[in-house]
């Protein structure tokens, strides 16, 4: 019996092979981008879901219910995680963490590796595995260091790292380290990512701000004891933040600040690891937007649903001609079960050949879907269990709905009146055009949705950012160099160099280079009863001049003046404000009561010295002939762009020859923080693509099989006297009607979601009406071509043919 099933099934198909290869490319096609996008959604989800105790770990962040605007941050003083582990029973364990770089030698070979500084208990915290030493005791002394296992290869080989002795720091600030310890590599889906860890005790600042409270300058993780509740516990901390925060309490309520929801006018509280990833304010904007994971998901979907939306119209449509056939089998004693599974065995066989095309073409697309979305998908990631039950799952659910309902469908059909000529399917046009409705609305919101995403971006991009992108190369310099020292050798050998307009250095980099990393230091202080906090921002000399900002009172840092490397420093317009200060040129501050009082030398204009997502802060610039300078700029001529990278990569060669060049043009690197809206735009530029090929597929067919319907009534209006555009315009009308509808629907629903996206911008474009209008008549005329093709041809036919059976 199934031999004759599968026998019957596939004579059907071969004899419908545009309708089977309509099916077949609708699937596939959907299949592999849906493969993708949920896979890769579901990589976002399980970012550090492999944590033992997961859900008893959580990172602490300051809430600010300021009344200009609510903010959370997740940068903490240094005294916070000892006063907690002290004052809180509940909290078993506590680990600050502290980002960090350094250089690592071993027998007279360097490495750059990335250094994490914190505590003993982060390893009782995170369940990274331990190959070697003990969790409990591999941090407790200063000198200890843990390693991780890529990191023991590199530097070791085939040694045992075990007891060996490492040297971290340049030239004179070299500092022997024992390993204690050797981690496991972090997985692909872990926030935390690391080299190696040391104690936080080997801070620079640490002696000077271990009891400053008002210095923010890591992260905090808490891992609480169990069935402690965090909302609980939270409140058990206000009475702490009063306590040791108290300043800012002053400051809120002197600005008028009132408490929020939950009582609070400031707050330490409380994210669970697992939203961490996606919670961009605390985590410094390492994580991917939320909104892009369920975009991921939603597209998806959409184009599944889209694939199924045909599948079930083809079918339903097809039913019309098969309906002969399934009144025959019934007549002969053929019973409803029986029709169903033929019926539905056939749509089974469609949806495997697709979904056998769809995994082909992810293994030959994977590499390229990687490269687009900066994704991390690999075939064996593909091929575990759980995904493997995921990807069957989709599998299973879309050959259910797809050839579940039309196969039930035709088996009700009642085999009398069907061998008589009528089909019992009640009002089967309902079905169809709410489905092509839908189809064109789900292809409609995607366009919309498109359209907004890239202009905003292209709004962003071109937002003025307060400093000349253009002709400023950007180099890191790496952990193996003094900065400091790279910075004057390049001065004095580019000094008399026509091409070269400018040069200097900073501790913080714009945009992303191609070391990939960023800094920001942020102070916060308290001036004349106000709470001030401003990104703390070291440059060195001719910094204005190179990335051409206009000083607009006072001056720049000179090398005339020798107290400007003691407490001098410019601002910018908006700390000018805060402080109070219209006219701040003379003026002194203080960021401790017990510290430097700082003169202002200059002002400048607010300008972006990180993403233009967020309003400009307001800034202050020191010069520091201590400190390193992990990037140097230097500002070239228009004329002499082509071969300004090729000389300073020979000139950085005798400058710092044990250091990679790596530099980047300072408009590329600002294009970077962009990133994840492009990626956004990308994705649903794809997926728009595809649900509008597949929405045009679905309607190419189903107008094919309506229009065979009507080919006596269109010989009929031909005899009649119905002219051929006439005939056109009532076989496409209906359709049209449809894509009008499917717009109405699309069109609120576009407005409404990216205008909540763009609500996260603090610059942003207004939506224009003109995008609906232009996306709507985009939308009909699509619709039309695809129809007008079966229109024409069948207005085209010869009425003799159509009528001869009549």
């Amino acid at each position: 019996m199934l031999r004759n099933y599968l026998k019957i099934a596939f004579r059907n198909l071969w004899k419908s092979k545009g309708y089977a290869a309509i099916n077949v490319i609708g699937l596939s096609v959907a299949f592999f981008v849906s493969v993708f996008l949920f896979l890769t959604a579901y990589f976002q989800l399980s970012f550090d879901s492999f944590h033992e105790d997961g859900d008893r770990i959580f990172q602490t962040y300051l809430f600010s219910n300021d009344p200009e605007k609510a903010s959370r941050s997740g940068s903490m003083p240094l005294p916070l995680i000892p006063t907690l582990k002290a004052e809180f029973p509940e909290v078993e364990a506590a680990a600050r963490l502290m980002n960090g770089s350094n250089v690592v030698e071993y027998k007279g070979k360097y490495f750059d590796k990335q250094v994490m500084l914190t505590d003993p208990d982060f390893l009782k915290i995170f369940s990274f595995p331990m190959l070697k030493g003990n969790k409990a005791t591999a941090l407790n002394d200063r000198s200890n260091i843990v390693i991780s296992q890529h990191m023991a290869k590199a530097v070791f080989g085939t040694e045992d790292p075990m007891g060996k002795r490492v040297q971290l720091g340049r030239d004179d600030n070299k500092k022997d380290f024992i390993v204690t310890g050797v981690l496991g590599d972090f997985p692909d889906n872990s926030s935390i990512q690391y080299d190696a860890f040391i104690q936080i005790a080997n801070s620079g600042s640490y002696q000077v701000d271990k009891d400053r409270w008002d210095a923010m300058s890591h992260k905090a993780f808490v891992k609480l004891a169990p069935h402690v509740d965090q909302i609980a516990f939270e409140n058990r901390l206000k009475s702490f933040a009063k306590k040791y925060f108290s300043s800012s309490f002053e400051s809120l309520k002197k600005k008028g600040a009132k408490p929020d929801e939950r009582g609070d006018v400031f707050a330490v509280r409380l994210q669970k690891l697992s939203d961490v990833h996606f919670d961009t304010a605390i985590s410094g904007g390492a994580g991917a937007p939320i909104t892009l994971v369920y975009a991921l998901s939603g597209i998806a979907f959409f184009i599944l649903l889209i694939a199924c939306i045909n599948f079930i119209n083809l079918s339903v449509a097809r039913s019309f001609t098969r309906a002969k056939e399934v009144g025959v089998r019934k007549s002969l004693g053929a019973l409803k079960n029986q029709l169903f599974v033929q019926i539905w065995g056939e749509a089974a066989i469609i949806c495997f050949v697709g979904f056998v095309v769809g995994l082909i073409l992810a293994y030959l697309l994977l590499p390229t879907f990687n490269t687009t979305f900066q994704g991390k998908l690999s075939l064996d990631y593909v091929l575990q269990p759980d995904k493997l039950a995921l990807i069957l799952s989709i599998f299973a659910v879309v050959t259910l709905v797809a050839g579940g309902y039309p196969a039930w469908q035709m088996s009700k059909f009642n085999a009398v009146e069907v061998l008589k000529g009528k089909i019992t399917i009640k009002r089967p046009g309902i079905l169809r055009n709410s489905l092509i409705v839908t189809q064109f609305m789900l292809s409609s919101l995607l366009i919309c949705c498109t359209i907004i995403a890239v202009q905003q971006v292209d709004y962003m991009r071109k937002q003025p950012l307060g400093f000349q992108k253009e002709q400023v190369i950007s180099i890191p310099v790496g952990n193996k160099v003094n900065g400091q020292q790279a910075l004057k050798r390049m001065r004095n050998m580019l000094a008399n160099d026509p091409t070269v307009i400018a040069l200097s250095g900073s501790n913080v980099n714009l945009g992303l280079g191609k070391d990939r990393s960023t800094s920001r230091s942020v102070i916060g202080f308290t001036f004349k009863e106000k709470e001030i906090s401003t990104d703390w921002l070291q440059v060195d000399y001719d910094y204005l001049k190179t990335l051409n900002i206009k000083l607009l009172s006072g001056r720049e840092f000179s090398p005339a003046y020798s107290s400007d490397t003691l407490d001098r420093v410019v601002i910018t317009e908006s700390m000018a404000k805060m402080i109070g200060e219209k006219d701040p040129i003379g003026k002194f501050f203080q960021t401790d009561t017990a510290g430097i009082k700082h003169q202002i030398i200059g002002l400048v204009p607010d300008f972006n010295l990180y993403s233009t997502k967020n309003e400009k802060k307001p800034i202050t610039m020191y010069l520091s002939h201590s400190q390193p300078i992990p990037y140097i700029f230097v500002r070239v001529a228009p004329q002499s762009l082509a071969g300004s990278m090729d000389k300073l990569k020979a000139i950085w060669k005798e400058v710092a020859p044990q250091s990679e060049f790596i530099a980047s043009f300072l408009d590329e690197n600002t294009d970077s923080w962009y990133k994840n809206e492009e990626r956004l735009s990308q994705i649903f530029s794809l997926a728009s693509g595809i649900a509008i090929l597949l929405s045009c597929l679905g309607l190419f067919a189903v107008a094919l099989m309506v229009i065979e319907q009507r080919t006596k009534e269109i010989g009929v209006r031909k005899v009649l006297g119905a002219s051929i555009p006439n005939i056109v315009f009532i076989l496409s009308q209906d359709f049209v009607k449809m894509v009008v509808l499917a717009i109405m629907i699309a069109t609120p629903l576009a407005w409404f979601f990216m205008q909540k996206w763009l609500d996260s911008y603090s610059y942003r474009i207004e939506i224009s009406i003109w995008i609906f209008i232009l996306v709507g008549l985009a939308a009909i005329v699509i619709a039309l071509a695809t129809v007008s093709f079966h229109s024409i041809k069948a207005a085209l036919m010869n009425p003799v043919k159509s009528l001869r059976s009549e």
